[in-house]
């Protein structure tokens, strides 16, 4: 039977945009869907702005489909069908289906329907058929100003830190607003009867499974498939996620690149119905299994955080354990650090794999002294064992004395000669090894070799094989390709460092790893940025990232890094790059270190010559710590730039240090890449220079590096932004303090629209929030 509702609210405040949606289909005649969490206002919606008197008004729940039987109409008539998603049979949503279907046939009827959840499955060809309005829940949210117009209704003045207060609750949401005014603006009490609501009207109606699931769940943030089906023992989650779908709009994320994730407050009221209503020991096996599937699929952060909440110190141990194993350009030993450090000595000494683990993190976090003291734990261990565990030690042993960074190249090639010797008469085994550090580079890549180069073709007869022999798999196309490197920075015929890096990418390709077959790459590309083609350089940089995608993503990070820098000379905007670039004055990461070289070259080209400034210094402290000579020279370099471009008289003499740095080792390439500044820079003054064949070299190439790339690294060049005239207008008004609400209504926009050109603008000037929006549009005079 029918449902008779009378009651409209005189103090009703309609939120914007459902109104106007309402409004637009009402007029059009167009069939309106409507959905949303319980307690939003969708109901309330059609009470305030129907006919009761014309409109009938059903509820799936209390009424079959069969006795929805209205009699012709002459004049318009509203029908109402709501809490579509309780209809679970598929008898009953067949017979709702063809329901519907006969009164959308009907002139004489405009139909509303609504639900919890987005447009069900099953109403899907009548979607396709007849263009429905849709009215979703976010349009439901009230903006500032309706909040405050509605909490006004009660009395409550409140000042504007509370209001913020009452938005972090609900973002607008009627019913959290409701509460909070009964609960006299407490906030605490809020949350606990929001979540107490949601318990009786939401989930206390769903049947049993589904209620397990989503408990299940929700000790994740998000869910594949496998990893729901792990937690919750189940074959039929995919089931029961339709089944979830088509009860409420619970999810943030719907099964976009196979996750899912449930909503924040949902998620936190399932967790405490969970604590409730399960033992601790129930809860600690979900964490178990949760661990368990992220170990299965590698994701080794994700399944020490799942241990750690289990307490379950064997299976962390065991994890540091098989990462140490790793060298660090495949392991997580930066992203692990907090466990790592917090494992108890007692622990670490019984293992030579921590130990080696612990001596090599220090190492990458420059602390000296912790990492020497590890690596001579480790030589006492070696001494006090016998067997496997001796060979154990030993094996590790002879991977630090070759890759801890903090040592440098001192001694590697007597080193080398000698694990030559161990690993032939089968005293140790080289663990796990890279050369690079996922760095398009040789030698300046896990470690510096800039001493090596000054005897690159000695030194590539005399220990290539044994060093080869030593790497194993990580050799494969090593000696070529130092050798194409070391040509390459002194400024060497171009068809001899192209050819000995081809032969190195072929060596590689037969059995050899992907990273060493990058600096292959690289070294092509920077031949072609050299060459005056740096679109040639972005072509094989992106055929490559290809390949790196599906087989080697841990380099995508790097790839992308140097794709941003031949972005640079061609004048792209880098925006995008410079979003997700790593944040230096959070943690600095030395693994980072080619992508905050490439971050200082971006403040450069901006004008951020402060920020710029902090970073190398940083950069320069890293470089002398860890005997980096080749990054030492190259941040000098920028630093005389950075200083240039601020007219700091210094810029001189640290200009003079970096040539006279890199004329030592005959480096060439370390200066012309930066041609198009630095050959401004060289013609202001006289420098003092050993070679005059090795100036000229210089002079010449940074001038054709100045003729190709004007623009590179210069604020002129950057990509003119073009901002739309609202946005312009928006960012005006943010420099003049306005809120986004004030901004909405004062322009007779939506608050949505305002924050979608806030995003865009953001986005395109490369800046993360409003202050430096304002500064970025302030600089780029967009405002």
């Amino acid at each position: 039977m029918k449902k008779n509702i009378k009651s409209v609210s005189e103090t009703y405040i309609c939120p914007k945009k459902a109104g106007y949606k309402f409004r637009s289909a009402r007029k059009f005649h167009t069939p309106l869907y409507l959905y949303g969490v319980t307690g939003i206002g969708k109901t309330a919606l059609i009470l305030n702005n129907v006919n009761m008197k014309k409109c009938s008004y059903y509820s799936a729940t209390t009424i079959l489909a069969d006795e929805i039987n209205i009699e012709k109409k002459t004049t318009e008539h509203t029908v109402v069908i709501d809490d579509l998603q309780s209809l679970a049979d598929s008898s009953q949503k067949e017979a709702y289906f063809e329901k519907i279907k006969e009164l959308l046939g009907r002139e004489d009827i405009w139909l509303i329907l609504i639900s919890r959840c987005p447009f069900p499955r099953w109403l899907m060809p009548l979607r396709a058929k007849y263009i429905f309005v849709e009215i979703e829940e976010e349009d439901f949210l009230f903006s500032l100003d309706e909040q405050i117009a509605y909490i006004e209704q009660f009395g409550l003045e409140l000042p504007h830190e509370q209001h913020q207060e009452a938005w972090s609750i609900g973002g607008g949401n009627p019913l959290s607003l409701f509460f909070y005014v009964m609960e006299n603006c407490n906030l605490e009490r809020t949350i606990k009867r929001q979540w107490d609501y949601l318990e009786v009207h939401v989930y206390d109606q769903w049947d049993l499974q589904l209620q397990e699931f989503f408990m299940d769940v929700s000790v994740v943030e998000e869910f594949t498939v496998q990893l729901a089906a792990m937690l919750t023992g189940r074959r039929d989650v995919e089931k029961l996620i339709s089944q979830a779908e088509e009860t409420g709009n619970f999810f943030e994320i719907c099964g976009t690149n196979g996750i899912w994730r449930c909503r924040w407050p949902m998620r936190k009221s399932m967790q405490q119905r969970l604590r409730r209503r399960k033992t601790a020991e129930q809860i600690e096996r979900l964490y178990y299994s949760a661990g368990l599937y992220y170990e299965i699929n590698d994701q080794i952060p994700e399944a020490l955080d799942m241990y750690e909440k289990y307490n379950d110190m064997d299976s962390i141990s065991r994890l540091l354990t098989a990462n140490a194993r790793k060298n660090p350009s495949s392991g997580h030993y930066f992203e692990l650090r907090r466990y790592y450090l917090e494992l108890p000595d007692n622990i670490v000494e019984n293992s030579p794999v921590l130990m080696a683990g612990l001596s090599l993190l220090q190492s990458m976090l420059m602390n000296i002294e912790e990492s020497d003291r590890w690596y001579h734990a480790l030589e006492k261990y070696a001494e006090e064992h016998t067997g496997s565990e001796k060979r154990e030690a030993r094996s590790r042993l002879l991977y630090l004395k070759i890759a801890l960074p903090h040592t440098g190249s001192t001694g590697l090639i007597d080193i080398f000669k000698n694990a030559d010797l161990l690993l032939r008469d089968r005293k140790a085994v080289l663990p796990e090894f890279s050369v690079t550090s996922n760095l398009p580079s040789l030698m300046n890549g896990g470690k510096d070799f800039c001493e090596w180069s000054k005897h690159d073709k000695e030194l590539a007869r005399g220990i290539g094989i044994p060093v080869a022999f030593v790497l194993g798999k990580y050799g494969k196309g090593l000696v070529p390709m130092a050798l194409a490197e070391s040509y390459l920075e002194k400024g060497q015929d171009i068809f001899e460092i192209f050819s000995l890096a081809e032969k190195g990418k072929m060596e590689t390709d037969s059995g050899g790893k992907l990273e060493m077959f990058f600096v292959g790459v690289g070294l092509l590309a920077w031949l072609s940025v050299l060459n005056r083609d740096a679109e040639g350089a972005e072509k094989t940089l992106l055929s490559f990232r290809e390949r790196a995608r599906k087989d080697a993503p841990n380099l995508l990070p790097n790839i992308d890094a140097f794709l941003c820098r031949v972005h640079l000379y061609m004048g792209k905007d880098v925006a995008d790059w410079m979003a997700q670039a790593p944040d230096e004055s959070r943690e600095f990461c030395t693994m980072d270190r080619f992508r905050y070289l490439t971050k200082v070259r971006i403040y450069i080209q901006r004008g951020q010559y402060q920020a710029a400034y902090c970073l190398i210094q940083q950069i320069l402290y890293y470089a002398e710590m860890m005997k980096r000579t080749y990054i030492y020279m190259e941040a000098t370099l920028l630093l005389a730039i950075v200083q240039y471009q601020m007219n700091q008289p210094a810029w001189k003499e640290t200009l003079q240090e970096c040539i006279s740095r890199a004329e030592e080792y005959h480096f060439v390439r370390v200066l012309t890449r930066e041609g198009p500044v630095l050959f401004q820079m060289l013609e202001k003054d006289k420098f003092i220079w050993q070679d005059a064949e090795y100036k000229n070299q210089v002079l010449t190439e940074c001038r054709q590096m100045a003729e190709a790339y004007p623009f590179y690294l210069s604020e002129e060049g950057e990509e003119q932004i073009a901002l739309s005239t609202n946005a312009v207008k928006i960012l005006k008004l943010q420099a003049e303090g306005m809120a986004s609400a004030a901004i909405a209504q004062s322009m007779k926009l939506s608050e949505a629209t305002v924050k979608y050109h806030c995003r865009e603008t953001y986005r395109k000037l490369g800046v993360k929030n409003k202050t430096a929006a304002i500064a970025e549009a302030r600089r780029r005079k967009l405002i």
